[in-house]
């Protein structure tokens, strides 16, 4: 026999159904949560499916998220083969039956079906390290999502309370600026204290900095003071916003940072971002982020299976005599790597000085740059050529990762 236990991956919960053999399925399907006690009492009925069938079955499973993370656990502690589907595969699958049904019982007799008619690859467990560095990296670009909104709700209400104090510090978010505009959030409280006032406090705020800029700055903020339209704050509800903002702003920062030393940290003990980083146009953060999307290279077996893991790789259309020629790429891969290699090529195409003594002018990556050229050269637009670079640059990476060599810039 060839037995296979399906499990239809919700919130807390699983629908569980065994097959025996092909189109032999082993008594009816029943849920169970993801509790120590329901974990427990899955793994009874698959030891009962392995006494009946004689062999231990496969547990298959889709990828859902976070949901599927402690049975995966639970049972790869027990050293059970974990199968986990990508849901793409399975809706085909489904999709194949001409009735229109969607339950979470047929769906994990689905699972089983497919089981039996698929060649699918056994789940490869994951490092500790990628796996925490993945999850920094994750984290860091949700809190990047949140504090950019967060800077436009700051300057939307900024506008209608000190919209002059923007000229102010170079920098209108750093923390020597946000401090002191909660502070002296109205003209009327800046002009009420007074420049020397208002420079001491800068002072304080800015310890690294001399006196003398402070005293400019508080210059500079006493006539944008004067030259705010807003003299009386009519809306006491804008200057609670803004302090509300503020407050935030630092927040995010602080989370920010912490997140930014731990992924360093983290980065710095993983050999295969110090391989990565040597590819002119690949910094610390995004040699992290690719590593971290990207994880063991020993997950594939060809760099085209890496591009398609990237969702780069061009969609085909042939029907017949027709063949498609607007290809645009699958982007059904890990959008998360797409847009850091979108990143690294625009950094390594980039012109920069060679020195800055000189005006001589180089791109960061000669040998990308040759080949951006020529695609641009061929009449491809901007992003077509920017995503011919991005496969190439997975290419290397490919061949980097597999050697554990450093590349070389030859051109």
């Amino acid at each position: 026999m060839n037995p296979v236990v399906g499990l239809d991956v919700a919130k807390g919960e699983s629908q569980v159904q065994a097959f025996l053999d092909k189109k032999q399925p082993y008594k009816k399907g029943f849920k169970v949560a993801h509790t120590l006690e329901g974990l427990a009492s899955l793994l009874d009925f698959i030891r009962e499916v392995e006494n009946v069938s004689g062999g231990r079955p496969p547990i298959v499973l889709e990828s859902t998220g976070h949901y599927h993370t402690p049975v995966v656990q639970y049972f790869e502690d027990r050293g059970y083969l974990l199968i986990i589907v990508n849901p793409l595969i399975s809706y085909r699958a489904k999709s194949s039956s001409l009735r229109k049904v969607k339950t979470d019982v047929i769906d994990a007799r689905h699972l089983c079906e497919l089981y039996y008619k698929e060649d699918l690859e056994p789940y490869k467990q994951r490092g500790i390290q990628l796996l925490n560095l993945r999850n920094l990296t994750r984290q860091h670009e949700n809190i990047t999502g949140l504090f950019v909104q967060t800077k436009l709700q700051f300057q939307a209400i900024l506008d209608q309370v000190f919209p002059e104090y923007r000229g102010v510090f170079g920098d209108l978010h750093s923390y020597v600026s946000l401090l002191t505009l909660q502070t002296f959030p109205t003209s009327q409280k800046i002009l009420d204290t007074g420049e020397e006032k208002v420079a001491k406090k800068i002072k304080e705020l800015c310890k690294s900095r001399s006196q003398k800029w402070a005293d400019s700055q508080a210059e500079k903020l006493m006539a944008a003071a004067v030259q705010n339209p807003f003299q009386k704050n009519l809306y006491h509800s804008l200057t609670l916003s803004l302090d509300m903002y503020i407050n935030m702003l630092l927040e995010y920062k602080k989370h920010l940072s912490k997140l930014e030393d731990e992924i360093d940290a983290l980065a710095k003990g993983i050999e295969e971002c110090k391989v990565i980083q040597s590819i002119p146009g690949i910094g610390e953060k995004i040699a992290a982020t690719i590593i971290s999307e990207i994880g063991e290279i020993d997950r594939f077996n060809h760099p085209k299976k890496l591009v398609a893991f990237a969702g780069i790789d061009p969609s085909v259309f042939e029907s017949g005599t027709f063949k498609g020629t607007l290809n645009r790429i699958t982007k059904r891969g890990s959008s998360r790597l797409r847009h850091a290699l979108y990143i690294a090529v625009k950094c390594a195409i980039r012109d920069c000085r060679k020195k800055k003594t000189t005006d001589e002018i180089i791109p960061r990556n000669k040998r990308l740059r040759e080949f951006y050229d020529k695609k641009r050269e061929e009449g491809k637009p901007f992003k077509v050529a920017v995503i011919a670079c991005a496969n190439k640059f997975l290419h290397w990476i490919y061949a980097l990762l597999k050697s554990k060599s450093t590349f070389q810039d030859l051109a």
